[in-house]
């Protein structure tokens, strides 16, 4: 159990993955998680953050280096689009480092609005940054 927010069922393993955006910058480590959780998509968003606080993590430049960097990949069959939060997270069909690690854990599921699942997306997937489990 994460906390008493989320009831964690299975955790890929870690992938090092190319830094998008930024180049220079250590590589990330990167895993996905598949849970479940009573809380609502915004107090979930909420939840993730107080973790991220919780691990030192500082506002910062977009894509720089942080300590911990949490993002609601999926949530079952929600679809959310708010200015703060989209789900499925948008960049999900197009990045390596996130379809991978989704892929162990989650390869059915369905991401909208494409209605592809991960294994097809990771399948198809364009992203030329290195990634690889360590």
């Amino acid at each position: 159990m994460l906390s008493r927010e989320v009831d964690v069922d299975q955790v890929s393993r870690v992938y090092a993955g190319e830094p998008w955006g930024r180049p220079g910058q250590p590589w990330f480590l990167n895993l996905a998680v598949r849970g479940r959780s009573g809380l609502p998509p915004e107090d979930l968003l909420m939840f993730v953050k107080e973790v991220e606080a919780a691990a030192g993590r500082k506002s910062g430049g977009r894509w720089g280096p942080r300590e911990l960097d949490i993002d609601i990949l999926l949530m079952g069959d929600k679809v959310v689009s708010e200015p703060h939060l989209v789900i499925p997270h948008p960049g999900l069909p197009f990045r390596r480092f996130c379809l991978l690690p989704v892929s162990e854990i989650a390869p059915g599921a369905v991401v909208l609005p494409e209605g592809r699942t991960v294994r097809d997306l990771l399948e198809a997937c364009w992203d030329p940054h290195e990634v690889f489990p360590i």
